[in-house]
């Protein structure tokens, strides 16, 4: 199963404590090292990573990661990484035939998830997105996260940061097909801004995007200094240390 990892944004709101999001250091570990960590624990077996802003220091990393957990890790660069990150999507997918794994550099997140996702290959949905429908839990920061509204039947009826009805959150994990690119790139050739979101709610119009409940699992997107502290005390946990191993 490829899984691919976006990484190639700037981090804006990380810049006060590293230069690279995806290098930001949880319990002694970089972000980047948990999130393929766990991916694999969960049945990734080959990874291509997006890179952009610090893209030659983040490369190197992975190759020394990739010697070291002797798991294959490419790189795709995305030539529009300042842009939406649906673009990021677009360079990362062009490496995979078939079903894959997306994921975002800075969520950790249990790998029982990607278990479940995995089980959903072959599913008729371009895309299969896991949503936790604990909207108010402790590790959401409910007014930055991405919102889902999920019909009855588990299909998603809309997306985005600024949806005002919603019933779950999107976790940034992913099982998708060619597709998901497909809905990408109509969506720019529209006038959209080319965000993953974008190409998600395009495919959720044509009833071709689904939901995975990750029910009680545990994941959390850590994009600024509050959500970095917090996840540093899961990483001291238990639980998280046995995950990560």
């Amino acid at each position: 199963m490829n899984c691919v990892i976006l990484a190639a944004g700037l981090g804006t709101r990380l810049r006060g404590v590293s230069e690279s999001k995806p290098l930001t250091s949880v319990g002694g570990v970089p972000l980047i090292e948990h999130v393929v960590r766990r991916a694999a624990a969960g049945g990734a077996t080959n990874f291509i990573v997006v890179t952009g802003h610090e893209a030659e220091r983040l490369e190197g990393f992975l190759a020394g990661l990739a010697e070291r957990l002797q798991l294959p890790i490419a790189f795709a660069r995305a030539e529009d990484w300042t842009r939406p990150n649906g673009f990021s999507v677009l360079a990362g997918s062009a490496l995979v035939e078939g079903d894959y794994l997306l994921s975002m550099s800075d969520h950790l997140f249990d790998p029982r998830i990607v278990r479940l996702l995995v089980a959903q290959a072959g599913a008729k949905a371009d895309v299969v997105l896991a949503v936790d429908g604990n909207v108010n839990g402790e590790l959401i920061d409910l007014g930055d996260a991405t919102k889902v509204e999920v019909a009855p039947d588990g299909k998603i009826v809309g997306i985005g940061k600024q949806i005002e009805r919603f019933n779950a959150i999107d976790t940034g994990l992913f099982l998708a097909r060619p597709g998901l690119a497909d809905a990408i790139r109509a969506d720019i050739a529209a006038g959209g801004p080319g965000s993953l979101s974008g190409g998600v709610q395009r495919l959720a119009e044509m009833g071709r995007a689904a939901t995975l409940d990750i029910c009680s699992a545990r994941w959390i997107d850590v994009d600024d200094p509050q959500m970095l502290a917090l996840a540093e005390r899961l990483a001291a946990s238990e639980t998280l240390r046995d995950n990560a191993a």
